[in-house]
């Protein structure tokens, strides 16, 4: 009797793991946590100028774009910024606003250009678009509210970051792609 119940119960579990929500909340908890540990283990191996070199919190948020849509990559962009804010001063807080407004655009955008593109061209358009839209945010924010940009500048991020643009682009879409199918997802 006793090893029926057992079955039952691991039934019950199976059936709540493979429902839907459940691997997004999970998916999304994950991703998350791997925002947080992410940028640690690159400064770390890379030093503490690899945030800004391979971008290791984009990854997360743009995977999560790529595999559960926008309210999962939203969250993951805002959690991923705070706690890691939180656990490891880092970001700094001068630019902690600016980061988590540029990661919850990617988030928003891929999310939304993955409905109607595929990954790769979803992920092209995003960075650029993302870029511009977050320069405006840049401009707005010093010309218009007299914030500081605490040496914030779109274009020398941009050269900064290209190795974090290309591993975003080789990993990004494959890992997405790996996800969708082992969770057996399709962000619609």
């Amino acid at each position: 009797m006793e090893k029926v119940e057992n079955m039952k119960k691991t039934n019950r579990l199976v059936e709540i793991l493979q429902n839907k929500k459940v691997k997004y909340i999970i998916g999304t908890i994950l991703l998350s946590a791997l925002g947080i540990a992410l940028p640690r283990v690159f400064h770390i191996l890379a030093g503490a100028e690899a945030g800004a070199t391979f971008l290791p919190m984009h990854i997360c948020v743009l995977i999560a774009a790529l595999t559960f849509g926008a309210v999962s990559s939203t969250v993951v962009a805002g959690s991923s910024i705070i706690f890691s804010y939180l656990l490891t001063g880092m970001p700094g807080i001068a630019r902690l606003p600016y980061m988590l407004i540029e990661l919850i655009i990617y988030a928003a955008l891929l999310s939304e250009f993955n409905k109607k593109f595929n990954s790769y061209i979803s992920l092209i358009g995003t960075m650029v678009l993302g870029r511009i839209l977050y320069a405006g945010v840049l401009f707005a924010s010093v010309n218009v509210l007299g914030l500081s940009s605490y040496g914030i500048s779109v274009i020398e991020s941009v050269k900064i970051g290209i190795p974090g643009i290309i591993l975003q682009l080789l990993f990004v879409p494959i890992l997405a792609k790996i996800m969708n199918k082992g969770l057996n997802l399709k962000n619609d």
